[in-house]
């Protein structure tokens, strides 16, 4: 993590990159397990917990809900769980959909790429400002 003021989005977008890249090796974990008997997907909730802890810092801006976040030093951190409520229609109890996985994995990985590109952005303009 980066200690500036001028970092504050960077700094979230490297965290939600960091829980968009632990959502994606569940999901590739849970396609792996797709021939496992009993076995429950797993996943990450983020955005309803960045939404939480950005309104949690009462600022009316989203730059000053940003900043309070990143001096506060707060990672905000997606939470993991097991999805039991899935309904499954196999007879081995298993709860893994190979098509819902498949897209979600490419929505991940779509959300993964714009992250990266959004850092580099944000590089670049550092770097014309400094030079």
């Amino acid at each position: 993590m980066l200690s500036s003021d001028a970092f504050g989005y960077v700094n979230l977008l490297d965290n939600t990159a960091d829980v968009s890249w632990r959502r994606q090796s569940l999901i590739l974990n849970n396609m792996a397990n797709d021939d496992t008997p009993g076995y429950k997907r797993k996943d990450i909730e983020f955005e309803s917990v960045l939404k939480k802890e950005l309104m949690g810092t009462h600022q009316r801006t989203l730059d000053k809900a940003v900043d309070v976040l990143d001096n506060d030093g707060n990672q905000v951190k997606g939470i993991e769980y097991t999805d039991y409520e899935n309904f499954s229609y196999r007879l081995d109890g298993n709860n893994v959909d190979m098509d819902t996985e498949n897209v979600e994995l490419a929505s991940e990985q779509i959300r993964y790429q714009t992250l990266t590109t959004s850092m580099k952005n944000e590089f670049s303009r550092f770097k014309s400002v400094l030079t």
